[in-house]
């Protein structure tokens, strides 16, 4: 990879526009992947980013409907529900030898990524930031931070050095993980008890934390316990003290998308973890009972 990167972006919603933006903006050729309607709003709009820590300013993109040319890296940044759906844009051939980075919930996509794709072209990897797409091509950055957690077991220490100068120089505090298992079950011990209680009762988190604390306790301990049995670090009394440092009108993504009437990431997240406890002999209850009753209330 050079010095200037051509980078393409599948899903230019709010992470991934936010991305298209900043990469754009500092100097890199940025192509979104969408539907046709996105794609032609992108290609004579631009991305438009307000952004408090970034600025607001509008940059150009280009866009298709599918990857047709040569990319260093393609970021993928849809969530869970569509990646089925959006991979379609990404033909095996036309990807090449290019990396394939997953900004995605959950632990299991990086085996089905490989399976597809091959090894070394998967860098599997964590985003931290709020970014809402508020309609097409304008994006609001809300968080005062933007950072990101690369990896990739199995990728060349060369290429993820190189893509993550050019987000760091971009605007996002990049750094590199060498162990992908740790970086992702860090996201899923935090995410899972946050998203689980939240939308289970509807709540933001600091009545969540208040009502249902003793819930809110056994989730962060199951989530650790698993996590601990994948192999990597838990630290249960660490994420609840986050929690209680967070706004209480905090909300999760997936209460979010409920509220929405959204698809939810119940599978890739409640269903990743129940599975892993299983698999390791884990026992979760608390995370059983919560998964089992938004998949009854139609989730």
């Amino acid at each position: 990879m050079a010095n200037k990167l051509t980078l393409a972006i599948l899903g230019p919603g709010g992470v991934g526009g936010l991305l298209a933006g900043l990469l754009s903006r500092a100097g890199h050729q940025v192509i979104c992947l969408s539907g046709e309607d996105t794609a032609t709003h992108l290609r004579t709009q631009g991305v438009r980013l307000r952004s408090a820590r970034f600025g607001d300013f509008t940059a150009p993109v280009a866009a298709d409907t599918e990857l047709r040319v040569p990319v260093d890296a393609v970021l993928i940044t849809v969530k869970h529900t569509a990646l089925d759906a959006a991979l379609a844009r990404v033909p095996s051939a036309a990807l090449g030898d290019a990396l394939l980075v997953p900004f995605l919930n959950g632990v299991e996509h990086p085996a089905a990524l490989r399976a597809r794709y091959g090894p070394q072209a998967v860098a599997p990897s964590v985003i931290r930031v709020e970014s809402t797409r508020i309609a097409a091509g304008v994006i609001e950055h809300a968080s005062p931070f933007a950072e990101i957690d690369l990896t990739g077991d199995q990728v060349p220490r060369p290429r993820l050095d190189a893509l993550a100068r050019a987000l760091t120089e971009a605007g996002p505090t990049t750094r590199i993980l060498p162990d992908e298992t740790a970086a992702l079950w860090a996201k899923m011990a935090f995410l899972a008890p946050f998203a689980l209680l939240t939308t289970r009762h509807a709540l933001p988190l600091g009545e969540a934390r208040t009502r249902h604390r003793a819930d809110l306790t056994a989730l962060v301990e199951e989530t650790a316990a698993v996590s601990r049995a994948c192999g990597a670090p838990d630290d249960p009394a660490a994420a609840l003290a986050r929690y209680d440092a967070f706004p209480p009108a905090t909300r999760s993504s997936m209460q979010r998308d409920a509220e929405a009437g959204r698809p939810l990431e119940l599978d890739a997240i409640g269903g990743a973890l129940l599975r892993a406890a299983d698999l390791h002999g884990v026992p979760v209850p608390v995370a059983t009972r919560l998964v089992g009753e938004l998949r009854e209330a139609g989730y």
